[in-house]
Order: C-alpha cells, then structure tokens, then sequence
C-alpha cells in the first residue's frame, strides 16, 4: 500500500473528512487532497503530526513510500522554485529597462520642445 493510499484509508477508518483532518493538522483540505492523490507528500513536521493522530509510529506510516518518487517531486519542486525565482528576477530586469527607455524618450522629447519654445520666445 503506498502512503496517499494509507492516508486515505486511515483518514476513512476514523470517519473523517479531508478537510476535518486539515483542521487537526493546520492544512487545508486540497493539502489533504495532494496528499491523498499522491500529487505531494506531507513535510516531517506534519508526517510526526500524523503518526501521533493516527496512533503509529513514522516507520509504520511511511513504510511503503518510494523514495525515488519522493525525490522526483522534491527535484520537480526545487525547479519550479528557481523558475519562479528566475522570472522574478527577469520582471525585476524588464522593469529597470522600462524606465531606463522612459527617462530617454523623455529626455529626447524634452530637449527639442525645449529648444523649440526657447527659439519661439526669443524669436
């Protein structure tokens, strides 16, 4: 039995909804739902929460995960995490260029109708 598996089934034995266990653990039900659709997996904090809630020790809760799948969606989160990063940092970069290319238009804009009204009032 894999762990979204154990989950569900031991979230099922103590007749409990998705979102009543997320408000024993302080996480939302869609938490619940990416856990029990094995789509994440829980931090150690909480894994220490479950296993008290449900009477087991952690070895006993986790005993069937696969690491490797683990590690896969941990990589695939750490990734994600420096894409944000690298689009936050490129918006940072687009922002400075905007307003490098604001202040240059202006200046090319400012100077001639400057020079034009100078010549018109003393022409």
């Amino acid at each position: 039995m894999n762990f979204n598996e154990k989950l569900i089934s031991l979230r099922k034995s103590k007749n409990l909804s998705q979102e009543e266990l997320g408000a024993e653990l302080n996480v939302s039900r869609q938490t619940i739902s990416k856990w029990e659709g094995g789509q994440s997996y829980p931090d150690f904090q909480r894994l220490v929460l479950l296993s008290d809630y449900f009477g087991l020790t952690l070895d006993q809760l986790v005993k069937d995960i696969d690491v490797r799948e683990v590690r896969e969606k941990n990589i695939n989160s750490e990734q994600l995490s420096l894409i944000y990063k690298d689009v936050e940092k490129a918006k940072k970069i687009i922002m400075w260029y905007f307003i490098i290319a604001l202040g240059v238009i202006a200046v090319l804009v400012v100077i001639p109708l400057g020079i034009f009204f100078i010549r018109t009032l003393l022409g």
